[in-house]
């Protein structure tokens, strides 16, 4: 890439060995696929391009329901089953029964397209022969999660599943009457209550419509254009290493929503500026897995699992990503103040970069691509839906790529965008099917009741404990599962806890996706700084704790939606009892906060931290963040103690030095 300091191979490169290792992270995220020659491979291609343009058609025509979302399903099955390996061993070799298995999954489909209405109506009575494709279907269904996401998801289904039947011998409030195998057929099957159910049609319309997007912007050069553009614009400044990472995350990040991707995106190209710029192996890779969970939390796209917030909430997704703007400002507010002090800490140099243009003259010649970033909020904006926004974007993509010769999409790319669009929402969607066996027992069993009831009992009513209670429960799944999963358990089973206590329905879900999200810097599965430490040549562990300490902001602030009333106005939908200048102070001294929190992880700010000094400035941190003035008093009060001893003591060191010279307390 024109952007990175240094050429191929050079000193302080990224080796071939190490990328390849960083590419292993990502594959585990978005599981590992098959690439073939020849007619196999182009059979494979079309039938992605067939899928794509067939969602590009559902997207502005009328596709029902009970066939769009089949179809959806059918397309995954028979794809999952061609390109994702039985076993890693046996990548790029498509085996007899892998053809066997994607046919049968497409007769499934079949059989319930053929079936017209009067399949749909007999769900509480199906017949041998739906019970035969049902019992063939729902294991299909598993094993293309298995392919695709690893097997920690299927064997979280089947725990869920298990519960269904061995209701009667369970102990307690987790009892119920039990279940028997026609009756889940026909939920899981024969529904829109199951596999089909909400998981499904966010993924049948949304979610691939954004990976095809995503996939037109990275070949029209959009990708490589924002990262060159942020090398450009923070160049020549001491800070100006970790300001690129913040920056390129933020637009890179932001249209394609992967966490794991963007880290070792910008990772092979920023490390050895990073490493020059004073920062060691860890603290590097924990700044890149800082900027990719960004990339989760940041509009226009977010993570997928912000299309099912709009879904389950009933809500347009203009009012999710408006949720999510102060959180993600006050996130990469938090990152940009640490790498200033990064910087500092680090004694680091102007970042130098090997670029053949200057920002400005980047901009002037690609500006278009900035058309495609905003082109989905200004059409939500002028009144367009969600989906029509995202086909509109992704036409908005493809035709300002012609605006230079170099980015013109013509019929090769065009063909790759759309392959790749397609081929990208595989593993979403299989996790959405598999997530909706989920859903089905959760609502068949009324687990989200008994489960809400037993943890507000042990958490004695307190909201507080509630809530605490409650982001482990979403960490601990999250650890097991892929983000887009966590949030659909936890949306069912653990949103009620809240909205019982009072939290508004809106902050509840933002807090569980916000904690699932989380979920992606935390071991086992913490992929995006294991991949980060793989480019950096880093130890994974450490790099895992150096990632903590930049996103602690993002730990912490979820805890103001839901505590205060007050506190939903970060999500910009504070309730109307709540006057404006109250949530101007829950921003600002949310804001006090992080900045707080800040200099008390990173141990310094003007110069490094006394003990005393971080010790207050963490606590102060962790009082701004809790919407209550007696706790905004004590916060600013120690905060404001901390800052004037700092700033003496940096006076005084200056002094000592003599003119001129730069302090090294």
């Amino acid at each position: 890439m024109t952007s990175s300091n240094e050429t191929p191979g050079g000193p302080g490169a990224v080796s071939d060995e190490r990328l390849r290792a960083a590419e292993r992270f990502v594959e585990e995220e978005e599981g590992a696929v098959s690439r073939f020659g020849g007619a196999l491979e182009t059979l494979i291609t079309a039938l992605l391009v067939i899928m794509s343009l067939f969602h590009l058609y559902a997207a502005v025509s009328i596709v029902p329901t009970l066939t769009l979302r089949p179809v959806h399903v059918g397309f995954m099955l028979l794809l999952v089953f061609l390109i994702y390996p039985a076993t890693p061993r046996l990548r790029n070799r498509l085996m007899w029964y892998d053809v066997v298995l994607a046919l049968v999954g497409v007769a499934t489909i079949v059989h319930i397209l053929m079936g017209g209405d009067d399949f749909w109506d007999r769900s509480t009575m199906p017949d041998r022969t739906d019970l035969v494709f049902g019992c063939l279907f729902v294991l299909l269904v598993l094993e293309a999660a298995r392919r695709s996401t690893g097997w920690i998801m299927p064997a979280v289904v089947l725990l869920f599943a298990s519960y269904a039947f061995l209701g009667p011998w369970l102990p307690g409030h987790w009892a119920h009457r039990g279940y028997d195998v026609e009756s889940m057929i026909g939920v899981m099957y024969m529904s829109l209550e199951g596999i089909f159910g909400t998981a499904i049609d966010v993924s049948a319309t949304l979610i691939i419509m954004f990976t095809i997007f995503g996939a037109f912007l990275q070949h029209s050069g959009a990708g490589k254009f924002f990262l060159d553009f942020s090398f450009a614009l923070m160049g020549g400044r001491r800070s100006g290493a970790g300001r690129t990472v913040v920056l390129s995350s933020f637009l890179l990040g932001g249209p394609s929503g992967s966490g794991v991707a963007t880290t070792v995106t910008i990772g092979t190209v920023a490390w050895p500026m990073l490493e020059r710029a004073g920062y060691d192996r860890n603290s590097a890779g924990g700044l890149l897995a800082a900027g990719g969970l960004g990339a989760i939390i940041s509009p226009p796209v977010l993570g997928a699992a912000a299309f099912l917030i709009a879904e389950f909430l009933k809500i347009s997704y203009l009012d999710v990503l408006k949720m999510a703007v102060i959180p993600t400002c006050l996130y990469y507010l938090s990152l940009f103040l640490m790498v200033e002090i990064d910087a500092r800490k680090f004694h680091s140099a102007a970042a130098e970069f090997r670029l053949t243009a200057t920002a400005g003259q980047l901009a002037r010649r690609f500006w278009f691509h900035f058309l495609s970033l905003v082109a989905i909020i200004g059409f939500m904006v002028y009144g367009f839906s969600p989906l029509m926004s995202v086909f509109w974007a992704t036409v908005t993509a493809f035709v300002v790529s012609f605006f230079a010769r170099e980015t013109a999409m013509w019929p090769k790319k065009l063909i790759a965008a759309l392959a790749d669009g397609s081929r990208q929402a595989l593993n979403v969607a299989a996790t959405c099917a598999a997530a909706g066996i989920i859903v089905g027992v959760v609502g068949k069993t009324g687990l989200g009741l008994k489960f809400s009831s037993i943890v507000i009992a042990y958490a004695g009513g307190s909201l507080l404990l509630t809530a605490i209670y409650t982001s482990l429960i979403v960490w601990i799944i999250g650890l097991a599962v892929p983000v887009t999963a966590s949030y659909i358990i936890c949306a069912v089973i653990a949103a009620p806890a809240l909205t019982k206590l009072g939290v508004p329905d809106f902050a509840a879900h933002m807090f569980i996706f916000y904690y699932a999200v989380l979920s992606e810097v935390s071991p086992p599965t913490a992929l995006s700084p294991f991949a980060a430490a793989a480019i950096t040549d880093g130890d994974p562990y450490k790099t895992t704790l150096q990632s903590w300490k930049y996103t602690l902001p993002a730990f912490l602030l979820p805890f103001v939606f839901v505590l205060e009333p007050a506190g939903a106005g970060l999500l910009l939908m504070a309730p109307k009892d709540v006057a404006w200048w109250q949530v101007a102070w829950i921003v600002l001294t949310a804001t006090a906060g992080i900045a707080a929190l800040a200099g008390g992880a990173q141990n310094w700010v003007l110069v490094r931290c006394l003990l005393w000094e971080r010790l207050a400035m963490i606590a102060a941190g962790l009082l701004l963040v809790y919407p209550h003035p007696m706790a905004d008093g004590i916060g600013l009060a120690l905060l404001a103690a901390a800052l004037v001893s700092q700033w003496v003591r940096s006076r005084g060191a200056k002094d000592a030095a003599g003119p001129g010279a730069v302090s090294r307390a």
